[in-house]
């Protein structure tokens, strides 16, 4: 058969592998934060992992703070100021991980999430995973359960799928999203990277949202990140398809996010070997700010699903 799904260890937790066993390209799945921590495609005869991943599943559990590598983020992303947000005049307070005087990155990073199916035919190889969240942090008592399935098809093709469903008696506030990094064979200074947009959500000072947007045209037709530097959210053109291209002489990273991720945020870090291109539901601080803040209802499904397609250019 083609393509294969299987645990390759349960120490310290599940580790799965989806392989297309035509051309070797590997996939590894971590069920801590239900990650993808390697996107592994030959370039030039060797194999080369496009995720900027952890060296190990110990590593995960310890270093998961340090850069939030492809950290799934709920039931808020990225900041949330000073960690606080009110409903109907009764303030809730995060009692999780602080970045500075925020809290940041949501609640389920580090959850362990249980493997609950794997399956693999000729055309396709997937892991599905489930985490149950209880309502035990403080500052959102509000219990929620997200089902995680990655998919490996033809063609170099990662789709990450997530459903999200409450069932308590009223909706509850929620964003989603996603926080890998990628690397494609060079710094990031050898890449170009284009997405359609030209709207930059403005932060302040703190790296919060002042709830407007400002024109920024630089990424619409493509533009090298050579002395780029990028902490900042964009929204996407509702009118065009969404997609995002990171390249360089070797290969393209086509990232398609559906509608149900309007916003892009971009992070480059010091070390510019890697970027974080992280498909959002909602802004930064959306539980203050509104901007794109889901409610979720009871008993109803939410689908947010973001794919990844590796072009080379030169495999030789």
């Amino acid at each position: 058969m083609r393509f294969s799904s299987l645990v390759i260890t349960n120490d310290p937790f599940d580790v799965i592998q989806l392989k297309d066993t035509s051309n070797g390209i590997l996939v590894e799945i971590y069920s801590m934060g239900a990650l993808i921590n390697g996107f592994y495609v030959f370039v030039n005869g060797q194999l080369h992992n496009v995720i900027d991943g952890f060296v190990s599943p110990n590593a995960a559990l310890k270093e998961i703070t340090y850069g939030f590598k492809s950290a799934k983020l709920a039931p808020f992303v990225c900041r949330m100021a000073n960690g606080q947000f009110n409903i109907d005049g009764r303030y809730y307070t995060i009692g999780k991980f602080y970045l500075g005087d925020h809290a940041i990155h949501g609640l389920v990073y580090d959850a362990l999430f249980e493997v609950i199916n794997l399956y693999a035919d000729e055309h396709a190889c997937s892991v599905g995973l489930r985490y149950r969240y209880n309502g035990t942090d403080k500052g959102y008592p509000f219990p929620f359960e997200l089902l995680v399935n990655w998919k490996l098809e033809a063609n170099q093709k990662v789709t990450v799928t997530t459903t999200v469903m409450q069932q308590g008696t009223v909706p509850i506030p929620y964003s989603d999203g996603w926080h890998p990094y990628f690397m494609i064979g060079t710094g990031i200074d050898d890449c170009t990277l284009q997405f359609n947009s030209n709207k930059q959500v403005e932060f302040d000072e703190r790296l919060l949202p002042t709830g407007i947007t400002i024109s920024d045209h630089r990424f619409e037709q493509g533009t090298l990140l050579k002395d780029i530097s990028l902490d900042n959210c964009f929204l996407l053109d509702a009118s065009v398809p969404a997609k995002c291209t990171l390249s360089n002489h070797l290969m393209d990273l086509h990232i398609q996010p559906d509608k149900a991720y309007p916003y892009l945020q971009l992070y480059i870090p010091p070390h510019r070997n890697s970027i974080a291109i992280e498909n959002l539901s909602s802004a930064p601080d959306a539980f203050n700010n509104d901007m794109g803040l889901l409610w979720l209802k009871p008993n109803q499904h939410y689908i947010f699903s973001t794919s990844y397609t590796i072009k080379q250019r030169n495999n030789g």
